[in-house]
């Protein structure tokens, strides 16, 4: 079966629920596994005061047992801490008859945001009904989920990493060669970059916005090693890789554009300029003993990979609350207002990088199992051992 999860909860409910349907069993599994990618999400300079609320921590409530998953559903609870003091206004509970209204009712809409599209599309009076879902903080869930995918990905030597390449107009330079453990390198970082001295006008910048009330977005590169040839597949658009990590990546709040490889460069070169030499290389199976001289496809060609490294930048849009708010209406009156002002990150890009590795590896570890199956984590290697046996027999085996 496909690997599937989903999400459950709002952002100051009483906690996130995340379940993955499809993961073999046998698989090592620990909470610590999943807490340290939590961790990860919440780090970046530019965050706002829920980061210093919330220390995201996972529960398993099913699918793993004695350090193991099951092969059954795993389902997992992140607790927010922040409820105690959201309970009066989150509270499913009815109001009584002669309560007075709640809290914190949002009717004064955030461009940029699920807010007022939302409340018209399910026929809702307070935008809180909205925002609560729509908030970032449902990624939380998804993190949970992908982190179990890391550690599948990684019995196979797969890993993925992430690092901030540009933010608010400040580019960071890439390094001509790239650590050989990115997160390492990067999660160093108070912004996540490669580049210090980038990174350091870069904080100098997010300090000026703050002071002005605005918010800046960015981009981040997520890299996967150690893949083999011929995830995904050619025959049908939604086998191809490329659609389906696209799919999975434009669904992360706030991310308005996904390139693979040189992206978008590539309609502004010749064909010379873009395709990637093969050469032969004996004993590099997992790519069918061939190298790219170049990788400008970024790993991916016909829409399966091709055993060079997965390379993928997303772009994420400035967060749409600000603390000096745009004009807007209230939608209980029909007037002119400022938006509501919720608690915000000035930026999010550092943590978006992580959100990315996540989406990547939950399409991974689906694309990994679709081609290789297997009820148990022990069947899943074997069946991938006899795949790399038979490529090495193909090109200079």
């Amino acid at each position: 079966m496909p690997l599937r999860f989903t999400t459950a909860g709002e952002s100051h409910g009483q906690a996130l629920v995340s379940i993955l349907e499809g993961m073999p069993a046998g698989l090592p599994l620990l909470a610590d596994h999943v807490n340290a990618e939590l961790a990860r999400r919440q780090q970046g300079y530019g965050r706002g005061r829920r980061m210093q609320i919330e220390k995201d921590t996972v529960e398993f409530l099913s699918g793993v047992r004695a350090g193991e998953t099951l092969g059954s559903p795993i389902a997992m609870m992140i607790q927010n801490r922040d409820w105690k003091n959201w309970r009066e206004i989150m509270d499913p509970a009815p109001d009584a008859p002669d309560a007075d209204a709640r809290k914190r009712v949002v009717t004064r809409v955030r461009p940029g945001h699920a807010d007022l599209t939302g409340i018209l599309k399910y026929d809702r009076d307070d935008a809180r009904d909205i925002l609560e879902r729509a908030s970032a903080r449902e990624t939380t869930a998804r993190v949970a989920a992908a982190a179990i995918c890391k550690r599948f990905l990684s019995e196979f030597g797969v890993r993925i990493g992430s690092h901030l390449v540009s933010l608010g107009g400040i580019d960071a330079v890439r390094p001509a060669n790239m650590p050989d453990d990115i997160n390492a390198a990067s999660d160093a970082s108070a912004l996540r970059t490669l580049d210090a001295d980038a990174e350091q006008r870069m904080v100098t910048y997010i300090d000026e916005i703050k002071r002005a009330g605005n918010t800046l977005g960015g981009i981040c590169e997520v890299v996967a090693d150690g893949l083999p040839v011929g995830l995904g597949s050619h025959v049908s658009w939604d086998r191809k890789l490329d659609g389906r990590i696209g799919a999975a990546i434009m669904s992360i709040p706030a991310v308005k554009g996904v390139e693979i490889g040189m992206g978008f460069q590539t309609a502004r070169v010749t064909g010379a300029d873009v395709h990637d030499e093969i050469e032969m290389a004996p004993g590099r199976v997992h790519a069918g003993n061939v190298r790219r001289k170049t990788n400008r496809a970024g790993g991916l060609e016909g829409g399966m990979t091709t055993g060079e490294p997965l390379v993928v930048r997303v772009a994420m849009k400035p967060i749409s609350t600000l603390m000096r708010p745009l004009g807007t209406v209230d939608v209980a009156t029909g007037e002119a207002a400022a938006a509501v002002a919720e608690r915000s990150d000035v930026t999010a890009v550092p943590a978006m990088g992580v959100i990315a590795e996540g989406m990547l590896a939950l399409v991974l570890a689906d694309a990994f199992l679709e081609k290789f199956g297997g009820d148990s984590l022990g069947e899943t290697q074997r069946n991938y051992g006899a795949y790399l046996s038979h490529v090495a027999t193909r090109l200079g085996g």
